[in-house]
């Protein structure tokens, strides 16, 4: 066999290549396919072409009889694609005529797609605008949200949740009128134990002076048998402390023991508890032959405090004081005649000599007021009254309803002069018994008109002062309506007196242990 019959045959690249491409099939050039079939009613397409046959209906580009616009049908496209959309645009309009004809009943009209027909100004129905609405209050044609909506179309809008509203409002009325039960529980408990409360938790004014205020003298007289509590008492009427029960207070916390010797001491004002009794033990402090009488007081009550403080027996004191005309007073009785006043006599002094330097006091207090001797013992009975029946602050004024009732002959029904001729004057209370008021002594000006026979007490500068220029006013009636406080209320008619009287008669019951009556 020859060489090259025998030989594979060898491989052409170019002539496989060219087989391939023969084999092909022809070339048939193709437009994608349209879809020609009507779309769903109610779908997103129905709804487009629905709207654009409404703008062409409402006076855009008239549409072409084949159903494209005037811009198309004058320039036509070529070729299969352009008969195969003119197709279904004509579909299109067929079924939005079909639709568009009026509905039995004049019934709305509705499109293929659900869009309600506007009425035409022919009377013709036509598609309604983009803008209108369906019966679920969506736009025309859906919105991109309804694809995702599970509810559906028809869905009522739900009801405003009025009972939590109001389930919110009787709530709060509950807190508020919680609230103010508690604001006037703490109200009624402040007003009720406040100073308790107060003083348990430390709030409030502090009961004793600041260490460093102490200043000027103050003169504290101190009694045989005084303890802790009339101490107490005594150096918070002198000035000393700041309250009345500070002192006892510290002795009893402090749990000190003390013996109190009988004297008077000289001490400063706004003294701290802990410095007023290392004051009354600092036997410097005690004043020697000294004397402190008080004001307002009467023979009965000075006469023992001579005897505790100078070392006189009662019967000494009282021989003393038996005849007023042996210091030149033209009285039936030295009552009101002994000033008071802190005295300080040398070593052998006598009962006699005591009286005598408070006598002498007394006439310079007189002199000082400007009180002629003739007229001395009227304005000592004067001064005596306002004494015990006022306040510093109020001793003209009081004065000044003395003399206006003198003046018209009226009774002055002073209980302090009621009191003293029943013996009742120093018990401690403001008040009059029913025995008191009706005794007939010559003291007695509920029963007597005019003055009392003496005076009833030892009165102060200022009383004798007040006593000899009453302030002017047309009071005829005056009551202490606070025993606390002093405050007093002078009145001109009957009317006004007894308002006043209410008042004092419901503090007296608001404090059944002020001193109104035992």
């Amino acid at each position: 066999m020859p060489e090259r019959e025998s030989a594979s045959p060898q491989h052409d690249p170019d002539a496989r290549l060219g087989e391939l491409f023969e084999n092909l099939p022809a070339p048939n050039p193709q437009l994608p396919a349209v879809d020609d079939t009507r779309p769903a009613p109610g779908s997103r397409r129905a709804a487009r072409e629905a709207a654009a046959a409404a703008r062409a209906a409402d006076g855009g580009a008239p549409a072409a009889p084949d159903g494209r616009s005037a811009d198309a049908s004058a320039h036509p496209p070529t070729g299969p694609a352009t008969r195969v959309v003119d197709a279904h645009r004509a579909s299109a309009a067929e079924d939005l005529t079909a639709a568009a004809s009026p509905a039995p009943d004049g019934a709305a009209s509705v499109a293929p797609s659900g869009i309600p027909l506007a009425a035409a100004s022919d009377g013709s129905a036509g598609p309604a605008s983009s803008e209108a609405v369906s019966a679920a209050g969506r736009p025309a044609g859906g919105a991109l949200e309804d694809l995702f909506r599970a509810e559906p179309e028809h869905d009522s809008p739900r009801p405003p949740k009025k009972k939590r509203r109001t389930g919110c409002l009787v709530a709060l009325i509950v807190v508020l009128a919680l609230l103010g039960g508690v604001a006037a529980a703490g109200v009624w408990v402040m007003n009720t134990y406040g100073d308790k409360i107060s003083e348990i938790m430390g709030w409030g004014e502090p009961k004793d002076w600041e260490p460093g205020l102490a200043t000027g003298e103050a003169m504290v007289t101190i009694r045989d048998g005084d303890t802790g509590k009339p101490v107490s008492q005594a150096l918070y009427e002198a000035g000393v402390t700041k309250t009345e029960d500070v002192f006892y207070d510290y002795l009893v916390e402090e749990n000190i023991a003390v013996t109190f010797y009988p004297g008077v001491y000289r001490l400063q004002r706004k003294m701290t508890a802990a410095a007023a009794l290392e004051a009354l033990e600092n036997p410097d402090n005690k004043l020697e032959n000294t004397v402190a009488v008080p004001e307002g007081g009467t023979i009965s009550s000075i006469l023992p405090v001579i005897s505790e403080s100078l070392g006189f027996t009662a019967e000494e004191l009282a021989a003393a004081v038996q005849n007023p005309a042996a210091y030149g007073v033209a009285a039936q009785s030295l009552e009101g005649w002994l000033f008071p006043a802190v005295y300080t006599f040398d070593p052998g002094v006598t009962a006699p000599d005591v009286v005598r330097r408070m006598v002498d006091r007394t006439r310079e207090s007189l002199a000082s007021a400007g009180v002629p001797d003739a007229d001395a013992e009227r304005i000592l009975t004067i001064a005596s009254i306002i004494q015990r029946e006022g306040r510093t602050a109020d001793f003209d004024k009081v004065s000044r309803v003395i003399q206006n009732r003198l003046d018209i002959d009226m009774k002055l029904q002073m209980d302090s002069t009621a009191q003293y001729g029943y013996g009742s004057l120093h018990e401690g209370v403001v008040s009059s018994s029913a025995e008191a008021l009706a005794d007939p002594n010559p003291w007695n000006t509920y029963v007597h008109t005019g003055l009392p026979v003496t005076p009833i007490a030892s009165p102060t500068d200022a009383a004798i002062k007040a006593a000899m220029h009453p302030a002017d006013g047309p009071w005829l009636y005056f009551v202490t309506v606070n025993l606390a406080t002093g405050e007093t209320v002078f009145s001109t008619t009957y009317e006004e007196h007894q308002a006043a009287i209410k008042q004092w008669d419901a503090w007296c019951k608001a404090n059944p242990d002020g001193g109104c009556s035992k």
